[in-house]
C-alpha cells in the first residue's frame, strides 16, 4: 500500500475564522479596526501589493482583495518546496501583483526572493524590527495582512541587497572566511595536544604554523624526540628564542593518543589550506565575470573645504605595498581586478589592504547610489551616533547596535590605521585621549566609511590629507572649543605675546 506524503500547493486560509476562542476573537476584531482606522486618509501608492510572511515550514501569502473572486479569501499558504514556490508566483501573476513585500528571519527568504524577482516582479525584504511592534499581530496570517497593508500605502522600506554578481562573489568570501576559522580551529587542537605533551612550541617560535614550526611538528610526527634533533631545524633569522631555549621547551612527554590527535589536527588544517586555495581559484572566476568601473554618469566632485596633499610634498606619504604572507593570505593576486571593478584604488587608503577591500566590495558593492549620502552609508553601517532624544533631552548617543560585516571590517582597518603616522592615525589618537579606545576606533571607522563613499561615488582616487594641514586644523578646532568654554564663564581668551 503507497501512501502519500506529498503536502498540498496551496491552502486558503480564511482571515475571519482563525481558531481562537471567543473571548479573544472580539478582541482581535476591535484591535483589527483600530489598526486599520489609522491608515484612514493615507495615500495607496501601490495598488497591486502582496505581503508575504515567509517561514521555515511554511509561506502565508496576503494578495489585494479586488485581486480575487468574490467570496475567496486573500490570504493563502503554500509549503517551502519547489513545487510550492513556483504554486506561490503562478498566483501572484494570476493576481496581478507588481511589487511584495517579505518579512522573514534566517535564510527561508532568499530562494523565494529569486524566484519572484525572476518573475519580473520588485521584490522589497522587510526587516521584522521596523514593524514588529505594531499591535494586531497575533499570527501568520495577521502577519502577512499587516505587510500587505503597509506596503500599499508605502510605508515599508527594503533591506540593501546587492546585484547578483556581488552576491556570488559575498558568498565566496563568507564561505573563505568560515575556513580560516575552521582551519584555525584544528591549528588550536593541535597546540593543545603539544601542550598536554608539554611541548612548548609556542614559547620557542612565533607562530606554530610557520616555517619553523610546521618542520618540527611534522618531525614529531615522524617520530623524531629528541630536542637537540628538533632545535636544528629552526630558522636561523629566529629571534624569540635561542637554542639551548628551544631545546628545553621542546622537551616533553609523548603520548600515543596526543600524538593521534596531533596528526589528525595537523591533516584537517592542511586540508583547510588546501580548500582555501581552490576558494581564491572561483574568486577570481567570480572577480572576472564582474563588470567594469564606468566613469560616464559620475555626479560633479563636492567644493574641497581642505586642500589634499599634492603627491610627492613634504607632507604627503605614499602607502608602502606589503607583500601577501601568511598561511591564509590569498593565494592569488586580485590587485588589477579591484582596480577595474571599483574604478579607484581602495587599497591606498590607510588601513586596508587587499584582502579586506574584497571583503568589503563583496559586502556592499560598488553601486554608492544605494544611498543617498555618505551620512546614510555610516548609519547603515552603525557607525554614526544614535539620537535618542525625550523632551528637549538627549538621553543616550550610543551607535546602533547592527550585526555588519562590513563594519566589523572598518574597525579592524581603524585600529591598523591608528598605529600610522597619518592624519587617519593622528585622528584616531586625538580622539583615543579624549574618548577612549572604543569610541576612537568607532569615529575612524566612520571617517574610512566616509572616504571609501567618497572614492567609489565620484571615482577620485585617494590622496592623504598633509599631516601639517590636519595639524593647523585641530588647532584651530581646539581655539574654537576654548573660546566657547572662555565666553560661558564669562572671561575672555587673549592670546600672550612674546617678549621681543
Amino acid at each position: 500500500m503507497k501512501t502519500n506524503h506529498s503536502k498540498p500547493a496551496a491552502k486558503a486560509v480564511s482571515p475571519d475564522k482563525v481558531a481562537v476562542p471567543a473571548q479573544r476573537r472580539q478582541r482581535r476584531k476591535k484591535t483589527l479596526n483600530r489598526r486599520d482606522a489609522v491608515l484612514d486618509g493615507l495615500e495607496q501608492i501601490n495598488l497591486h501589493a502582496a505581503g508575504i510572511d515567509v517561514g521555515a515550514g511554511e509561506n502565508f501569502v496576503c494578495v489585494p482583495r479586488p485581486s480575487v473572486k468574490a467570496g475567496e479569501s486573500p490570504v493563502r499558504s503554500f509549503g517551502v518546496f519547489t513545487q510550492d514556490q513556483d504554486a506561490l508566483v503562478e498566483w501572484l501573476k494570476a493576481c496581478q501583483v507588481t511589487t511584495v513585500a517579505m518579512e522573514a528571519t534566517g535564510i527561508y527568504w532568499m530562494s523565494l526572493f529569486d524566484k519572484i524577482e525572476a518573475a519580473g516582479m520588485e521584490v522589497i525584504l522587510v526587516d521584522p524590527h521596523s514593524v514588529r511592534q505594531v499591535p494586531g499581530r497575533k499570527s501568520d496570517v495577521m502577519d502577512c495582512q499587516w505587510l500587505q497593508q503597509l506596503h500599499t500605502y508605502g510605508l515599508l522600506r527594503g533591506a540593501f541587497r546587492p546585484e547578483a554578481s556581488v552576491r556570488r562573489l559575498r558568498v565566496l568570501c563568507r564561505h573563505r572566511a568560515d575556513l580560516v576559522c575552521e582551519g584555525a580551529s584544528h591549528l588550536q587542537q593541535a597546540q593543545k595536544a603539544l601542550v598536554q605533551m608539554n611541548v612548548q612550541l609556542h614559547w620557542v617560535v612565533s607562530d606554530i604554523n610557520g616555517e619553523t614550526g610546521l618542520r618540527i611538528i611534522d618531525a614529531i610526527l615522524a617520530g623524531q624526540r629528541d630536542p637537540a634533533g628538533l632545535a636544528k631545524l629552526r630558522d636561523p633569522r629566529i629571534k624569540k628564542s635561542t637554542v639551548p631555549q628551544m631545546e628545553a621547551g621542546l622537551t616533553g612527554h609523548y603520548t600515543e593518543e596526543h600524538l593521534f590527535a596531533l596528526r589528525q589536527n595537523m591533516e584537517a588544517w592542511r586540508f583547510f589550506q588546501r580548500q582555501l586555495a581552490e576558494c581564491d581559484l572561483q574568486i577570481e572566476v567570480a572577480l572576472k565575470a564582474m563588470a567594469s568601473a564606468e566613469k560616464a554618469g559620475v555626479p560633479p566632485l563636492p567644493a574641497k573645504l581642505v586642500p589634499a596633499a599634492v603627491p610627492g610634498s613634504e607632507g604627503a606619504k605614499k602607502k608602502r605595498a606589503r607583500p601577501l604572507h601568511g598561511n591564509n593570505a590569498l593565494r592569488l593576486d586580485f590587485s588589477e581586478q579591484m582596480r577595474r571593478i571599483c574604478g579607484v584604488d581602495l587599497m591606498k587608503v590607510c588601513g586596508l589592504n587587499l584582502l579586506s577591500v574584497l571583503m568589503i566590495v563583496a559586502e556592499i558593492g560598488v553601486d554608492m547610489s544605494r544611498w543617498r549620502s555618505a551620512k546614510a552609508f555610516s548609519s547603515w553601517l552603525g557607525l554614526c551616533p544614535g539620537t535618542k532624544i525625550s523632551g528637549g533631552k538627549t538621553l543616550s548617543r550610543r551607535t546602533r547596535h547592527v550585526v555588519n560585516r562590513a563594519s566589523i571590517l572598518l574597525r579592524l582597518a581603524a585600529l591598523a590605521a591608528g598605529q600610522t603616522d597619518t592624519w587617519v592615525g593622528r585622528f584616531y589618537r586625538r580622539k583615543r585621549a579624549h574618548l577612549g579606545a572604543p569610541k576612537a576606533i568607532t569615529a575612524t571607522a566612520h571617517k574610512l566609511a566616509c572616504v571609501i563613499h567618497h572614492m567609489l561615488k565620484y571615482q577620485e582616487e585617494f590622496l592623504p590629507l598633509d599631516v601639517a594641514i590636519y595639524d593647523l586644523k585641530a588647532q584651530e578646532h581646539r581655539m574654537r572649543y576654548l573660546r566657547k568654554q572662555a565666553q560661558a564663564l564669562g572671561f575672555e581668551l587673549v592670546a600672550r605675546k612674546e617678549a621681543a
